[in-house]
């Protein structure tokens, strides 16, 4: 199980408490591998996409309607947070049905 997220994230660091065995993967430090970012762009759609961060606030209109995944590949902190993958298997955000759901 991977965790995708911000170590300064306090939503993150619910998720990684919460999930203790997950591997966590800072997306600001790491990236997220292409592969991953393109099922979880299939699996969530422009939800994918923090719309309401300040990462998205600074970008320019040209910017914002760039490809999706090309730029959440050179901005990874405008993905949403958490995402976790095992097997296959994909949540976004973490709420109490999504931890309910990892149990």
């Amino acid at each position: 199980m991977k965790l995708y997220g911000l170590k300064s994230c306090d939503t993150c660091r619910k998720a990684r408490k919460a999930l203790p065995a997950a591997e966590f993967v800072d997306v600001r430090a790491d990236g997220v591998p292409t592969d991953v970012l393109g099922a979880a762009l299939a699996e969530f759609g422009d939800a994918l996409v923090n719309r309401k961060s300040t990462t998205w606030r600074g970008l320019d209109e040209d910017a914002r309607a760039r490809d999706p995944l090309e730029l959440l590949k050179d901005e990874p902190t405008l993905m949403k947070r958490p995402l976790i993958v095992d097997s296959g298997r994909m949540t976004l955000e973490w709420s109490a049905d999504v931890a309910a759901a990892w149990d």
